[in-house]
């Protein structure tokens, strides 16, 4: 089960690293949030997966830790948070500059080398 989950992590952090890398704005915040999610993934899988055990019992029995399952709902919360925090920033780079390219100064310059030519 263990290899399973880090199988997972790894995929997720390899397809958000290639997308972090990308010169557009929607595949950085999709690379973002993907990297989070292995994160997330990471962190609960760090409580030790116990499968039919419950969750907590008394001393000296295997249990299940519940701490790393509040943090990721803690991290699962707020990760929505600020990637609707960084969609709604992208939108309005979008409108303001013309473009979804991470660099804007990139676009401006190649847009007024070619009204010169």
């Amino acid at each position: 089960m263990e290899l399973l989950y880090a199988s997972c992590v790894g995929v997720l952090v390899s397809c958000g690293i290639f997308l972090l890398l990308r010169a557009r704005t929607f595949p950085v915040v999709l690379g973002l949030t993907m990297i989070s999610y292995a994160v997330n993934l990471f962190l609960f899988s760090a409580g030790r997966l116990t499968i039919n055990k419950a969750v907590v019992l008394g001393t000296g029995t295997d249990y299940a830790d519940p701490l790393p399952q509040a943090l990721v709902l803690t991290a699962i919360v707020i990760g929505f948070a600020m990637t609707a925090f960084v969609v709604i920033l992208a939108i309005r780079g979008r409108a303001d500059l013309g473009s979804d390219h991470v660099d804007g100064h990139l676009v401006k310059s190649a847009a007024e080398s070619k009204e010169q030519k």
